[in-house]
């Protein structure tokens, strides 16, 4: 399939600028990498060519379209990427500053770069000695999750989708990356847990006093069976029996009414006198 043809199907034929570059890299691809040995095809080649031309060319690029045209799953096609970016040289980078006028979030810029450099330093000292020098924390998805992150923090919506096919990432990594942010730089990028309303508080409290077992020996409650006082009780109990009483006694005269209702009409006589 022809190269011009793929990128019709991409919606980027529109754009010549990213179509050339993507025949470009497509050449270099062929001179530098040999794909059949990572077992990458020639329609594939030529969909991650037109992905990495439209990252450096900073273009939105549909990668679940990608992933469909490309016959590949997605976990597949995100390796062949990887490996073929790589295989050719070319690295992808991320600009905090584009991605914050891009989205309107000017103000997160400093912020941002604070957060990334000490999520850098945190991870980098969390790792054994060995790794450390082969760390790698300035991949396009760090930079998305951090810029995205910080704009949650501060209550700012962008568009998550958008910066992960910007980053050319997956989700799952996307937010594999988020979490460990999160946990070494919750100060900078974690979103505090939302406290509790005070008038609930307050409700649920006096909820509590208004149950004499619920309350605390320390408020001039008391916590467990000793030293209950029972006069509240038994008062309860002496209302309880004045109104049951007052109940049966009112029963009891509705009751002598209805009778003497039905004796009077018992008492009718229908026969007429004999004069």
């Amino acid at each position: 399939m022809d190269l011009s043809e793929i990128a019709k199907k991409l919606g980027l034929s529109e754009l010549k600028q990213v179509v050339r570059k993507a025949a470009e890299l497509r050449r270099m691809s062929d001179l530098q990498f040999d794909s059949s040995n990572a077992g990458i095809g020639e329609v594939c080649k030529a969909v991650i060519c037109l992905e990495i031309a439209a990252n450096m060319k900073q273009v939105l690029f549909d990668r679940q379209a990608a992933i469909r045209l490309s016959g590949m799953s997605e976990k597949a096609y995100i390796r062949s990427f990887n490996v073929m970016q790589n295989g050719i040289g070319v690295k992808n980078r991320l600009d905090i500053r584009e991605l914050a006028i891009q989205f309107g979030c000017v103000r997160l810029i400093p912020l941002v770069q604070k957060g990334l450099s000490l999520y850098r330093e945190r991870f980098i000292a969390s790792l054994p000695a060995s790794r450390r020098a082969s760390a790698d924390c300035s991949r396009p998805v760090f930079t998305a999750t951090g810029f995205y992150l910080c704009a949650k923090k501060h209550k700012l919506k962008v568009d998550k989708n958008k910066l992960i096919e910007l980053s050319g990432t997956s989700e799952d990594e996307f937010s594999s990356v988020s979490t460990s942010m999160k946990d070494l730089c919750h100060d900078v990028f974690g979103v505090s847990k939302e406290k509790k309303d005070p008038k609930s508080v307050k409700v649920n409290r006096d909820l509590l006093d208004a149950l004499p077992e619920k309350r605390l020996a320390e408020d001039g409650g008391y916590s467990s069976d000793e030293g209950k006082d029972d006069s509240a009780y038994k008062k309860r109990d002496h209302n309880y029996e004045e109104w049951k009483s007052t109940v049966v006694e009112s029963n009891k005269q509705s009751k002598e009414k209805v009778a003497v209702k039905r004796t009077k009409q018992a008492q009718l006589n229908f026969f007429k006198k004999s004069p």
